[in-house]
């Protein structure tokens, strides 16, 4: 008996990568998606005063506003990832779409703190889910020189999204008022929601192109003890970081300790897992030169790069008493920067290598070192002006960063393991950017406190802090460049992008 005849939603779906003749639109609806929820990472900084004026919050449960959302985040993304691979990446991306656009229409609706807390905890997992699908899907639908482009247009909605976010809270709560204005923050999602929905269920391929290894992965099972121990392990680490200014006391960071051992139990439980049931992460990536050292050179960059808007929108809307809108567009310089610089790296990535990431991150280097200098020789209000030349240079810069480093990290990684691997790089930046707030964050507050309120100084040991970051991240790159090995690793060749 013949097969029937494919359906409306299926004639796409055998295509090999780079084949697919909805690739790009298929790739615009990922990165919708992926904007929407890595834009809520940003955009609620600035609209906590109207949270707090509006529904009357604690600071207590503004904390949980802001960090629980990182939190869950970064505590979905491995396992997301992982069922991705092995399932139907479309069905986890739209359940993950679905998930958040609903959680974003009840934390508009709080009546009160802890029920906004609650929805941005459950809309923290549904980001979570839908970001891993998204590297998944680049690397499942294109090859060679697309990928890298695809991944350009990724790394300018990371950056844009970072950046971003800040100015757009800051329009929504001039337009709707400081005490409704926070709603909006969380209902704009839903359109982009409702929209995203059904464009996916039309140009998503259901499975990979390779059906048998997915099978396989299915068949092996899942690996709930994996889940379990990587999960607490991600809790351990993430949450002193996040709740640093809440609990004081040393004894939180005991928890340090006892995260980075369950993370040698995971490694472990992994390596016997693999010879038996299939493991949450295959400890075989790290093996591979490119994935080991961009996975760590991503979260070093993260946590300088994530600090940067933390106390930049501190200074201006505390120290120099700017509005949110203001200080929404102070940020606007480095978003357009690395969003121009991000699709320009995508398209050069295989001639360059990760020499072009070196660069970017000397780039990122010297903007922020010429924005701590402006501020210093502008005070007062003029210096958010003043920062924007070498701000724009730090953001063409970034965006040299983050798109070849996910390019070159990813370029060996198979498809069918393309969800579990982009998750644990996802997971690094996440803990990277909490470590980097919670750092930078506790030398800008004790500097604060000891200069009697100079929030210009405060600002520019936080930036200094943050610079240190990218001059560690700085050495990865050097490192990979010119160090034991790096003859066979300094450039990613067509081939390996064929993966």
């Amino acid at each position: 008996m013949s097969s029937p005849p494919a359906g409306p939603h299926e004639t796409h779906e055998a295509y090999e990568p780079g084949q697919n003749p909805r690739r790009w639109k298929a790739l615009a609806v990922c990165l919708v998606a992926g904007f929407m929820s890595l834009l809520d990472i940003s955009i609620v900084n600035v609209a906590l005063p109207s949270i707090q004026t509006g529904l009357g919050a604690s600071d207590s449960a503004l904390q949980w506003v802001l960090s629980g959302y990182a939190l869950t985040f970064g505590l979905a993304l491995v396992p997301a990832g992982r069922l991705g691979d092995a399932r139907s990446r479309r069905t986890v991306f739209m359940t993950g779409v679905a998930l958040f656009t609903l959680t974003s229409a009840a934390a508009g609706a709080a009546q009160h703190e802890w029920w906004l807390v609650v929805a941005r905890l459950v809309q923290g997992v549904a980001g979570g889910v839908m970001m891993p699908q998204v590297s998944g899907f680049v690397q499942q639908l294109f090859t060679g020189a697309e990928r890298g482009r695809a991944f350009g247009l990724l790394g300018a909605v990371i950056a844009l999204s970072t950046a971003v976010g800040p100015l757009l809270g800051g329009v929504l709560i001039q337009a709707f008022g400081p005490e409704q204005g926070w709603r909006w923050v969380f209902y704009v999602n839903l359109p982009i929601g409702l929209a995203a929905l059904p464009l996916a269920r039309r140009l998503l391929p259901a499975h990979p192109p390779i059906a048998k290894p997915a099978a396989e992965l299915r068949r092996r099972g899942s690996d709930p003890v994996g889940t379990l121990l990587l999960g607490s392990a991600v809790l351990l680490i993430l949450l002193p970081f996040l709740q640093e200014r809440l609990w004081p006391g040393w004894q939180k960071w005991l928890l340090e300790p006892a995260g980075v051992l369950l993370i040698l139990v995971f490694v472990w439980w992994e390596r016997r897992a693999a010879r038996g049931i299939e493991p949450l992460v295959h400890m075989d990536l790290f093996r591979r030169r490119s994935y080991a050292l961009g996975t760590l050179l991503s979260l070093l960059y993260f946590a300088g790069f994530t600090a940067i808007f933390f106390t930049y929108t501190l200074f201006l809307q505390n120290g120099l008493r700017y509005s949110a809108l203001l200080a929404g567009v102070a940020s606007v310089p480095f978003a357009l920067g690395s969003a121009l610089s991000a699709a320009v790296g995508g398209r050069l990535v295989l001639r360059f290598g990760r020499a072009m990431v070196a660069c970017g991150l000397l780039m990122v280097t010297a903007g922020l070192l010429g924005t701590m200098l402006a501020v210093h020789q502008v005070p007062g209000e003029q210096a958010g002006w003043a920062a924007a030349g070498p701000l724009l240079l730090a953001g063409l810069g970034s965006g040299l960063v983050i798109t070849p480093n996910q390019t070159l990290t990813l370029s060996q990684v198979p498809v069918i393991r393309a969800g579990s691997a982009g998750g644990v790089l996802q997971t690094g930046q996440r803990i990277g950017g909490a470590a980097g707030i919670a750092t930078v964050g506790a030398v800008f507050f004790a500097r604060l406190a000891s200069s009697g309120g100079d929030w210009a100084a405060s600002f520019q040991l936080g930036m200094l802090m943050s610079t240190a970051f990218v001059l560690v991240a700085l050495l990865v790159a050097l490192y990979d460049l010119f160090g034991p090995g790096s003859a066979r690793y300094g450039r990613v060749g067509r081939s390996t992008m064929q993966a």
